[in-house]
C-alpha cells in the first residue's frame, strides 16, 4: 500500500468521480483507476459503488475514508511540526472568519496580532460559522474566529465576547414602537438573513420553528452592508449582533422579548498539531479578550 493510493482514494471520495480526481491531480484517468483497484484488491473489499453517473462510497469505503483522512492529516501535521524546527520556518497561519464577527471584531484582533508579530502572515478564509467549523475539523484551517455556541467536542475554544441578537427594522416600522419585540410578532415579516452556512441563520430558523411558523426569507447574503442597505430600503427585517448595529443610524433595532445571545470566540482543532505561529495567534486573542 502506498501513500499515493491513499491520496488518490481521498480525492476520488471527495469528488465522486475518477475523471474529476484525475483532472484535479493533473494525472491520467487510468493512473487513478489502477491505483484505486490495487487498493481495493489489497484490502479485499470494494470501496466504491460504481454507478453510471458517479461513484459513491460503500459502507466499508466510508469507514476507510475516516482512517485515511486521519492518516493524511497526521502526515501533514508532521510536516508542519518540522517546519517549526527549521532555521527560517514559513510563518503563515490560515484563519477562518465569519461575516458577522469579521465586521466588528476581527480588524482589532488582526491589528493587535500584526503589531506583536509583524513577520507572521495571515491568510483569511471568509465563511459562515458552520463552514469554518467543518474546515477546522478537517484540518484545513489553523484557527477560526467564529460563534462558539454549541461547538463540536473536537474543537477547543476561547471566549472573546458575548453579545445580544437584535431585531433590525426599517425606520418608522410599526414594530419599532415596542421596547422589546415578541418573536411571534415577526411571523408575517419578510426576513433578510445570512446564508445557509451561518450559525445566526440556523438560530433564527430554530426560533421560527419554536414559534411554529415558516419564515418568509426574501433575500440571503454573506455581506452585512448588503443586508443593512436592504433593511434601510424597507425590503425586510434582519437580526444582527448588538455591537454591529451601533454604527448604522438609518435602521431601528430592538431586543427580543425573549433575548437571544451568542458567544464569539476562537476555535481550533484539539486533535491537530498547532504551529508556533498559530499558538502565538491564540495567545494574542486570549489577551485581547481579557482587556
Amino acid at each position: 500500500m502506498e501513500l499515493r493510493q491513499l491520496e488518490y482514494f481521498q480525492i476520488v471520495s471527495q469528488l465522486s468521480s475518477i475523471t474529476k480526481a484525475a483532472a484535479h491531480l493533473h494525472i491520467t484517468q487510468p493512473s487513478v483507476s489502477v491505483a484505486i483497484q490495487k487498493l481495493e484488491d489489497e484490502l479485499g473489499v470494494p470501496l466504491f459503488n460504481r454507478g453510471k453517473k458517479q461513484l459513491t462510497l460503500t459502507a466499508a469505503g466510508h469507514i476507510y475514508l475516516q482512517r485515511v483522512d486521519d492518516i493524511l492529516s497526521r502526515i501533514q501535521d508532521s510536516v508542519t511540526e518540522m517546519n517549526d524546527y527549521k532555521l527560517h520556518p514559513k510563518n503563515t497561519i490560515k484563519v477562518g472568519v465569519t461575516p458577522m464577527i469579521g465586521t466588528f471584531l476581527f480588524p482589532y484582533i488582526f491589528t493587535k496580532f500584526k503589531q506583536a508579530y509583524p513577520h507572521i502572515q495571515i491568510t483569511i478564509v471568509e465563511e459562515g460559522t458552520l463552514a469554518v467549523r467543518t474546515l477546522l475539523e478537517q484540518g484545513k484551517l489553523d484557527v477560526g474566529v467564529i460563534i462558539i455556541s454549541s461547538i463540536s467536542p473536537r474543537l477547543e475554544t476561547a471566549l472573546i465576547t458575548t453579545g445580544q441578537i437584535l431585531v433590525c427594522l426599517p425606520l418608522n416600522h410599526p414594530l419599532s414602537a415596542l421596547e422589546t419585540i415578541p418573536f411571534s410578532a415577526l411571523r408575517n415579516q419578510p426576513f433578510i438573513l445570512f446564508k445557509e452556512d451561518t450559525y445566526s441563520r440556523q438560530m433564527i430558523l430554530k426560533e421560527c420553528n419554536k414559534y411554529q411558523f415558516i419564515p418568509n426569507i426574501t433575500f440571503s447574503s454573506s455581506q452585512i452592508e448588503t443586508i443593512v442597505r436592504l433593511v434601510e430600503q424597507g425590503a425586510g427585517i434582519t437580526f444582527l449582533f448588538d455591537a454591529i448595529i451601533q454604527k448604522h443610524a438609518r435602521i431601528t433595532c430592538r431586543p427580543l422579548s425573549q433575548p437571544l445571545f451568542i458567544h464569539a470566540g476562537l476555535a481550533w482543532n484539539k486533535g491537530r498539531y498547532l504551529s508556533k505561529a498559530a499558538k502565538d495567534f491564540i495567545e494574542v486573542v486570549k489577551d485581547f479578550s481579557a482587556i
